[in-house]
């Protein structure tokens, strides 16, 4: 089939009803998914959503995609799709998610299947810019990946905050690999508590809190300094994290920068239970939790390096107008200066950053 003659489109996009012209292929623009002229009704939608593993965009004919979008630009979450593909994202994304399905049948993982699809996630972030990355992980993204994608950002996460801190490939490997398979105990939770479309209860919550030791189980073909870094995330430098309430250097050096990664993919994330929020007001945050909860030294680098990977980058505004960030103030990190219709204006909790916007 000629790629050229199909463009992307958001699934939301498609209704029962829909005369649908030309064949429907999959986001890999590879598997057909429907043939020729039909008329859509809600189970053939939800098979094309099934038969396209969950992905959000599938690729239609120019006929359709004109009647549907318009010749206007692509929806958002068409153009943050389009980047996931090209980057190679969305390819280490299925694998994730492959794996975490794997470990959810089993009591270990092979490493040899781990590191692969750890390797190629290195891969990635050496031929990405940390600006591409950071897109890829500000941009808003749908509630149903959360896990795969959660694990797939905290790779690139570590690396780039290993990257940051000048470390040597070994090591920024190591930290990717981390990242990839932090949570990957979450396999064995019930699914119920997991995809909870709200705050969890406190009994739920010690549920959740389990998800560590069953990391540190699963891992077990791996070394002791992966398991463990893998497995204490959610330690705190005051000693009031778990699993097991470790504090300052008894946490392992590997683990504090997940712990950050992970606090701020978490945070800048939309759940089901409650929106995203912009980088800036998680940046905030996590300047909050320095040397209480989380190790200063790592912070300040984040920050600092996160801030500027942002300078250039539009912004969707709390009064629904685009912006352009053109600085950040370090005293000030929740509220950069923004570019809106050629006018330089410094934000406040009047004015904010929202979320992130796909570039043009």
């Amino acid at each position: 089939m000629d790629e050229k003659s199909f463009k992307p489109l958001a699934i939301s996009r498609l209704y029962s009803g829909l005369a649908v012209k030309g064949d429907i292929l999959d986001a890999d623009c590879s598997q057909l998914l429907i043939k020729g002229d039909a008329v859509l009704d809600d189970k053939m939608i939800a098979s094309i959503g099934k038969l396209n593993n969950d992905r959000e965009t599938v690729y239609v004919s120019a006929a359709l995609h004109l009647e549907l979008v318009g010749e206007g630009l692509p929806c958002e979450v068409v153009k943050r799709d389009e980047l996931e593909r090209s980057t190679g994202y969305s390819n280490v994304k299925d694998k994730t998610f492959e794996l975490l399905t794997e470990m959810s049948k089993n009591e270990t993982i092979e490493q040899e299947t781990l590191t692969t699809v750890a390797d190629e996630l290195s891969y990635r972030l050496e031929v990405a810019t940390p600006s591409t990355i950071a897109t890829l992980i500000n941009a808003l993204a749908p509630v149903d990946e959360y896990l795969q994608r959660h694990c797939v950002n905290l790779g690139l996460l570590n690396g780039l905050l290993g990257r940051w801190l000048g470390l040597p490939k070994e090591k920024i490997d190591n930290l990717v690999l981390i990242g990839l398979l932090h949570d990957c105990g979450k396999a064995h939770l019930p699914a119920q508590v997991l995809s909870a479309p709200r705050r969890l209860s406190i009994a739920e919550f010690e549920v959740v809190k389990m998800h560590p030791v069953y990391t540190y189980r699963l891992l077990s073909e791996f070394s002791e300094n992966i398991r463990l870094s893998a497995s204490s995330h959610h330690e705190r430098i005051n000693g009031t994290g778990y699993p097991s309430r470790l504090a300052g250097a008894d946490i392992p050096f590997e683990a504090r920068i997940t712990a950050v990664s992970d606090i701020y993919d978490a945070v800048v994330s939309q759940r089901s239970y409650k929106n995203p929020r912009s980088p800036f007001n998680v940046m905030a945050m996590l300047s909050g939790l320095r040397g209480s909860d989380l190790d200063a030294e790592l912070v300040n680098v984040f920050i600092e390096n996160m801030q500027q990977e942002l300078i250039g980058k539009p912004v969707v505004m709390s009064d629904g107008t685009i912006g352009v960030v053109r600085s950040c103030d370090p005293s000030n990190i929740e509220y950069p200066t923004v570019e809106i219709e050629g006018v330089l204006v410094k934000t406040s909790e009047h004015l904010h950053c929202t979320s992130m916007h796909m570039d043009d």
